[in-house]
Formats: structure tokens, C-alpha cells, sequence
């Protein structure tokens, strides 16, 4: 339980400026903290002044939602979750018509995005790439007038341990909680000088672009493994402009499975594209590698920190830039939870609703490899064999695989992947060459990230000392981060 300071207690003022609310959440964020260290600073500016106008702080409202699944048809949408993640490449699309009714539905480059529903505070840059997608009503705009203010360096203050507390510190509702623009328009934001601000806002656009490379990376990597396998046509898989599997008939069945959905047609119809080019089965090129589930084990809480705890991240996380995780204790914690280099980490258990993580991978390498797994990822690492695990990787993101090893589920309403199943999938050979080529390709892409990473944790710094050098606070003695 949270308690308030005996030396710093609740006071009648507070309860004044936040309408007299009786709830505990605002008193004890850390905003009341951090609105009165702003205050020692030179300038503040409230929010509102260094936006466009009145209407530079708002959502969407509620569109009118009509889903396509022909990207000639679509926009990719932002969900409020879906803003948190590093690999944008499958958004569900929303339809064009739907954009056109709703024109502040679409998002720019520079703006920041803040949840507003549910979890509230969960900020976001909209990077370069993902100019004009659309986004959902649960998510705030917050779109920055240039003249006034860099972009990147308000986006930074309104992620860091200042910003985010305000922020949150305004939600209201009970079961859900929500903000309203109206609630932050007066946030006030610190000015510092060109010197400082223009820094911060160089080193987030950097990382933008960065991150814009890393996407095009790993599309890029995808992209070569089927063009040069000769395996086009299945990038542009059009699953569901594919005829229904109904009615087919299976034979030569084994013990391994009589589930029908594993026996696909239309994932079936993908394996044998497979076959029909030189292939080395998945199985074998995991012999003295790995082909199965995580360890399963008991969570001991242990203290924030790299030093006695792993942070340990689940599936919904695992996809988001930056996963909050859970700490467990070093000492109760078999080091088998972390993941060796380059290996991949497909999802293993879920549903299978269409936007469901089920069946997608992620890769682990760089700084990544320092966090632990849960248990429900399906682990797939090479053994001797000439096959790296950021070919696999190539190969297992595309949109055919995941369509493969969703075919290859088990299981009642919780879906488990079958690892027998997955050893017979069929991966393209091709030359040394070739391989070395895709696999550098996501090599480079992650190095990106981390790099991107680094530089918006230089920018929070950067904001964290103007912040300590103009209050005369110790940079140990500043809030602590939300």
C-alpha cells in the first residue's frame, strides 16, 4: 500500500485544485512533487501556448470503424497499445471511407501521443514512417507548434518523471480511467533556451529516424529471404480473400495430431510452396540449438534493478518498445529465463482473434538479451548448423509463418503451438551468400533500436540536469521516475 509523508502531507490547497476529489490517485503520483518543483524554475509555459491553438490537444472521437484487409483499400491504425510497439508492420487497416468521414483520425510525424483510456499516460513520438496512419479516440494528440516549441523536446518533458505524473495525476473514473485535453492544457512545461531544447529535440528525431530503419530493416530483410527464395507471390498472401477451409478431406493422418486445423488447406498450400524450393526442415537446423517451450517457474518479487533482479517480460510486453516487465529475484531465479543471443521468441499462447500476438516472434539480441522470458514463448534457436538465428528471424516474422504456425496450434480455449508440428516447416535454403546478406540486415536493424534507445535515454537526462542545474536540486534528490 501507498501511503502520503508524514513530512509532506495531503494538504486543503490540494484538495482545492483538484475540485475537491476525495480519491487517494492524484495526491500520491508524485504530481503534487513535481508541480512544486516546477515552479522553482526561471520560465514555465502553460501546454496550450505551445500547441496550434485551441485545438492542438484532442482526440478523434468515435469513428465509424470499417475494417478492410486489402492494404489498397486501408490505413494502418494505431490502437492505444498498438503505439507502444517497435514493429508496426501488422496494424490492422482501417478503411479509407472511415478516414475521410473522421479527418482528425490520421497522425503526423512530431506529434506526441498519450494514452487516455484505460492506461492512462503511456506516451509515444509519431517517427517519420508513420505519417498520415490512423489512430484510435483512446489515444490524445498533442501536436506541437514548431514556432514555439521543438517537437522532440516536448515530447521528452511530457515522458519524463515530470511530465507523466501531471498527466495521470488528472485521470478520473472508476473500473476505467480517462483524461481529457482539457485536463493537461495547462501543464506546465519548463523552457531551459535554445541551446538545451534544440539538443533534446535532435537527439529524438534522431531516434525517430532510427526507428523508421529499423522497420524498413526488417521488412526489407523479409522481403529479400522470398524474393530471392522465389517465393513472391506468398508475400502478397491475400489470406483472407482465400476460399474458406471447409470441407476438406485429410489423408495419411499419424498419431501426431487429428486436429483438423492442422491440417489447413491454406496453410497447407504455403508449406508446399515451401517444399517446392531447396529447404532444410526447421527441426534440424534447431538440433544442438533449441525447439521448445520455456522454463516454467515461480515468480519471487525481487527489488527493482539490475543488480539482484531480472526484469522479466511476458507476451503482451515483449512487443512494445520499451517493456515495463516485473522484477524477480537473481537468487530464486534459474538464469535459463534469459534468452541467448539471437534467439527467437515466438508467442505460444493465446487466441486466435485476428490481431492477437499468438504466432508472432520477436528476436533477442542486444539489449534485450539482459531481460528474462516467461515461459509461454515458444523458444527457436540454431544448433551446428549454417543457419543464423537472424535468418530464421527473416523467415518466421513473415506473414506466411505466421499464418503456418498459427495452423499448428493445440489446445481448448488457450491455444499452445505444437513444437512437432513446428520442426517440419520447411526453410529456404539458399546460397551462403544470400544468407549472410539477410541476416546482416537484421543484425543492423537491431542495432538501430538500440542506438535509437540510447539516445532517448540522453534526452531524459539532458532534461533531468537543466532541470537540477536551475532548481539547485541534486540530480539523486529529482522525483522518481513514474
Amino acid at each position: 500500500m501507498k501511503t502520503a509523508s508524514t513530512e509532506n502531507p495531503v494538504r486543503l490547497s490540494w484538495l482545492r485544485e483538484q475540485g475537491l476529489r476525495l480519491d487517494a490517485a492524484p495526491y500520491l503520483s508524485g504530481a503534487f512533487a513535481a508541480k512544486q518543483l516546477l515552479k522553482r524554475l526561471p520560465e514555465t509555459v502553460p501546454l496550450r501556448l505551445l500547441t496550434r491553438g485551441e485545438s492542438g490537444i484532442f482526440h478523434a472521437g468515435r469513428p465509424l470503424r470499417r475494417w478492410v484487409t486489402a492494404p489498397e483499400h486501408g490505413v494502418p491504425f494505431f490502437s492505444s497499445t498498438d503505439i507502444m510497439e517497435a514493429d508496426f508492420s501488422n496494424l490492422p487497416l482501417i478503411s479509407k471511407e472511415s478516414v475521410a468521414l473522421n479527418p482528425r483520425l490520421p497522425i503526423h510525424a512530431g506529434w506526441t501521443l498519450i494514452t487516455r483510456s484505460g492506461n492512462v499516460g503511456r506516451i509515444a513520438y509519431a517517427r517519420p514512417d508513420v505519417d498520415g496512419y490512423a489512430c484510435s479516440e483512446h489515444v490524445m494528440r498533442v501536436v506541437p507548434n514548431s514556432a514555439r516549441v521543438k517537437p522532440g523536446y516536448l515530447n521528452t518533458f511530457l515522458r519524463s518523471r515530470f511530465g507523466v505524473p501531471i498527466i495521470t495525476s488528472h485521470a478520473y473514473g472508476a473500473i476505467i480511467q480517462h483524461i481529457e485535453p482539457h485536463h493537461i492544457a495547462d501543464l506546465p512545461v519548463p523552457r531551459f533556451g535554445e541551446d538545451v531544447e534544440n539538443r533534446i529535440h535532435d537527439l529524438v528525431e534522431e531516434a525517430a529516424s532510427l526507428r523508421a530503419e529499423f522497420q524498413s530493416g526488417l521488412e526489407e530483410a523479409t522481403r529479400d529471404l522470398f524474393t530471392t527464395a522465389r517465393l513472391e507471390k506468398l508475400l502478397d498472401l491475400r489470406w483472407h480473400e482465400q476460399p474458406r477451409d471447409l470441407g476438406f478431406t485429410q489423408r495419411g493422418l499419424t498419431p501426431t495430431t487429428l486436429r483438423a486445423l492442422n491440417y489447413q488447406p491454406r496453410a497447407r498450400r504455403i508449406i508446399n510452396e515451401l517444399r517446392e524450393v531447396d529447404h532444410v526442415l526447421l527441426g534440424d537446423i534447431c538440433k544442438g540449438g533449441q525447439l521448445s517451450r520455456g522454463l516454467r517457474f515461480t515468480r519471487v518479487e525481487g527489488a527493482e534493478g539490475a543488480q539482484y533482479s531480472y526484469k522479466l517480460v511476458g507476451q503482451r510486453q515483449a512487443f512494445w518498445l520499451r517493456p515495463e516487465g516485473r522484477w524477480v529475484s537473481k537468487a530464486n531465479t534459474s538464469p535459463e529465463v534469459l534468452a541467448p543471443d539471437e534467439t527467437i521468441l515466438v508467442a505460444s499462447q493465446g487466441t486466435l482473434g485476428e490481431n492477437e500476438v499468438f504466432g508472432r516472434p520477436i528476436f533477442a539480441t542486444g539489449s534485450w538479451l539482459t531481460y528474462a522470458f516467461s515461459e509461454h514463448f515458444l523458444r527457436v534457436r540454431p544448433g551446428d548448423s549454417p543457419f543464423t538465428g537472424a535468418y530464421l528471424f527473416a523467415f518466421l516474422r513473415s506473414e506466411p509463418m505466421f499464418r503456418v504456425l498459427r495452423s499448428m496450434s493445440t489446445g481448448g480455449k488457450q491455444q499452445d503451438i505444437h513444437a512437432g508440428l513446428c520442426a517440419e516447416v520447411p526453410v529456404p535454403l539458399l546460397t551462403a551468400a544470400d544468407r549472410n546478406r539477410i541476416t546482416e540486415t537484421i543484425r543492423t536493424a537491431y542495432r538501430k533500436r538500440d542506438e535509437a534507445d540510447a539516445k532517448e535515454d540522453q534526452a531524459l537526462d539532458l532534461l533531468d540536469k537543466a532541470v537540477a542545474e536551475h532548481t539547485g536540486v541534486a540530480p539523486a534528490e529529482l522525483p522518481t521516475p513514474a
